[in-house]
């Protein structure tokens, strides 16, 4: 069986380390961020099913990394600080997250609470994958492509098409490709259907500043750039 996948977003190694080494031996995945002004980038790049987060972390507080995952993702999310005072509660919860849990806790009081919110959110058949390429998340669940604090919503034939080629980001996806993904057929269909899905899909992408995100490689196919 897979192992559940869990996010540490806490600036404090020592905390993140031995919430780590507690989560691996109930079997749990784990990732400690890394990088503070990249935690959506992080956090599309690992796809964990359930997120730990910190509020006072550097660059921007937890608060604001909460509603940024909010925008692509329904991932549980839960708040572990000693800043645990109503406001901070209230406050959180306002941002989507799930559970608050103030510093210190118990460590088995902590991964019963991220077992219990696993059993209750999860099955694997319904984790639904981000996915990311210089900064633009495409967010399979409802169709949509976050870029910059902007949200376009993508008709099914776009959102196939992107999704297609950022799954094969650094390569090229022929038109045979793209139309079988599509139609799931290459026959009866008329080439210049494509060219004007990818029209469309190009000017919405211009819209919020993803300028020549798809490039074409004459006779050959498209590719994200």
């Amino acid at each position: 069986m897979n192992k559940y996948k869990l996010f540490i977003v806490e600036d404090d190694m020592c905390i993140a380390e031995l919430i780590m080494q507690r989560a691996q031996m109930w079997n749990l995945d784990c990732r400690i961020a890394k990088n503070f002004n990249n935690i959506l980038g992080e956090f599309a790049e690992y796809q964990p099913h359930i997120v730990l987060l910190d509020i006072g972390l550097p660059i921007f507080n937890g608060y604001y990394w909460c509603s940024e995952i909010r925008k692509i993702s329904k991932v549980p999310i839960i708040f572990i600080s000693s800043a645990s005072d109503n406001m901070n509660i209230v406050m959180a919860m306002n941002m989507g997250a799930d559970d608050f849990i103030a510093k210190p806790f118990d460590g088995s009081v902590l991964i019963a609470k991220i077992q219990a919110m696993l059993r209750r959110v999860y099955d694997f058949s319904s984790c639904i994958p981000i996915l990311e390429h210089k900064g633009a998340f495409l967010n399979t669940g409802d169709d949509t492509l976050l870029y910059n604090g902007n949200k376009i919503s993508l008709s099914k034939n776009e959102y196939r098409i992107l999704a297609c080629l950022m799954e094969n980001k650094g390569k090229i996806v022929s038109r045979d490709s793209l139309m079988e993904r599509l139609w799931k057929t290459r026959q009866f269909v008329d080439e210049n259907t494509l060219t004007v899905n990818i029209n469309r899909l190009r000017k919405k992408l211009d819209s919020v500043g993803l300028t020549d995100f798809i490039v074409t490689k004459v006779g050959l196919g498209y590719i994200v750039g």
